[in-house]
C-alpha cells in the first residue's frame, strides 16, 4: 500500500470530496424540492395528472441511473435545437448534467417515501386540525407535512446514503467527485487499489456521518413528542 502517494495527492482526494458533498448536497435538496409536491399530487388522486406522476416515477425508479445520465449527458447533445437553445450552456457541463439526472432520480425516490408516509397520517390529527378552523392549506402545511417527515425520516436516511453511494455515476462523465480522484491516482502511477481504497475509506467515513446524523435526529425527534415525565409524589 503506497500511502506515501494518497498523501502527496491528498488535495486531489479533497477536491473530489467537496465535489462529491455538493453533487450529492444539491441533488437531493432539488429531488425534495420535486417530491414534496408529487407526493402531496399522489395523494390527492388527481385523474389525469395521477397518470403522468406515475410514469415519472415508474421511469426514473425502474431505469439505472447510470443510463438516465448517459440519456442526458450524451443523448440530448444530439439534437441540434438543444444544442441552439439557451440552455446549452447547462446541457454541455457534466456537473450540471448529472445533477439533473440524480435530482429526478432522487426526486422519484423521495416522492414515494413521502407518499407513503403522508397516508400513515392518523385520520384524527387532521379532522382535530379542520375543526379548530385550520384551511386545507395550513392543515397541509402545520400537521400533515411535519407528521410525514417525522415517519419518514429512517426510509429517507437510508435514500441519502443510497444517493451518496449512486453519485459515484459521476466520474464516468470525466467529473473528478471522490472515485474519480482515485482512478485518476491508480492510473496516473498505475496502481491497482490503493485510489479505490482510499475513496471507500472517504464514502465509508461519509456514510458514517450521516448515519449518525439522521439517528441523532430521529432520538431528538422522538425525544420532543414524548410526553412529560410526571413530577414525583404527583398523582
Amino acid at each position: 500500500m503506497r500511502v506515501d502517494l494518497v498523501l502527496r495527492h491528498a488535495d486531489l482526494f479533497l477536491a473530489g470530496l467537496v465535489t462529491t458533498l455538493q453533487l450529492t448536497f444539491w441533488s437531493l435538496l432539488l429531488g425534495m424540492i420535486v417530491a414534496l409536491p408529487v407526493a402531496v399530487a399522489r395523494t390527492r388522486r388527481i385523474p389525469r395528472l395521477d397518470g403522468l406522476l406515475r410514469g415519472y416515477i415508474f421511469v426514473f425508479r425502474g431505469t439505472p441511473m447510470l443510463v438516465q445520465t448517459y440519456l442526458i449527458y450524451y443523448g440530448l447533445a444530439q439534437f441540434e435545437f438543444v444544442r441552439d437553445s439557451v440552455l446549452w450552456p447547462v446541457l454541455r457541463s457534466p456537473f450540471y448534467c448529472a445533477l439533473i439526472a440524480f435530482s429526478l432520480n432522487t426526486g422519484a425516490y423521495t416522492a414515494e417515501i413521502l407518499r407513503g408516509a403522508l397516508e400513515t397520517v392518523p385520520k384524527g390529527e387532521i379532522e382535530a386540525a379542520e375543526a379548530i378552523g385550520l384551511s386545507p392549506l395550513q392543515v397541509l402545511r402545520r400537521i400533515t407535512i411535519p407528521a410525514a417527515f417525522r415517519r419518514a425520516l429512517p426510509l429517507y436516511g437510508n435514500e441519502v446514503v443510497l444517493m451518496l453511494h449512486g453519485s459515484t455515476v459521476a466520474s464516468v462523465i470525466t467529473i473528478q467527485d471522490i472515485l474519480g480522484a482515485g482512478r485518476t491516482l491508480n492510473g496516473k502511477y498505475y496502481l491497482a487499489y490503493e485510489g479505490l481504497l482510499t475513496a471507500a475509506v472517504l464514502y465509508l467515513a461519509l456514510t458514517f456521518l450521516i448515519t449518525a446524523a439522521f439517528a441523532f435526529a430521529g432520538r431528538r425527534w422522538s425525544t420532543h413528542r414524548r410526553p412529560a415525565a410526571k413530577r414525583r409524589g404527583s398523582p
